[in-house]
């Protein structure tokens, strides 16, 4: 516990004992505790709040950024191939229909 042994604790106690008095002694141990216990539950309040929040609109997250780059880098080497073999100016794709 924070490296303190068990003497340490003790003549801590003891100094305590000495100058706060045996009166407020329990009452001053009772408030640190509470304070502790406090301070403990904000802290886990907090991680659960920071585990909470999602990414702010327009940013993507990191596994769909992953998968984005992956499929560009694949379209484009996909795309440089049939690039080669057409000529330029023309579509290799035949014209559509115009609807009615």
């Amino acid at each position: 516990m924070f490296g303190i042994g068990l003497t340490e604790l003790i003549v801590i106690l003891v100094v305590a004992l000495i100058f706060i008095g045996p009166e407020k002694l329990p009452g001053i141990a009772r408030t640190l505790g509470r304070a502790f216990n406090e301070f403990r539950r904000a802290g886990d309040e907090l991680k659960k709040s920071i585990a909470g929040i999602e990414p702010e609109e327009g940013k993507r997250p990191r596994k769909a950024g992953a998968d984005a780059g992956e499929a560009a880098s694949a379209s484009t080497a996909a795309s440089d191939a049939p690039a080669a073999a057409t000529a330029p100016g023309k579509d290799s794709a035949p014209p559509e229909a115009p609807q009615k």
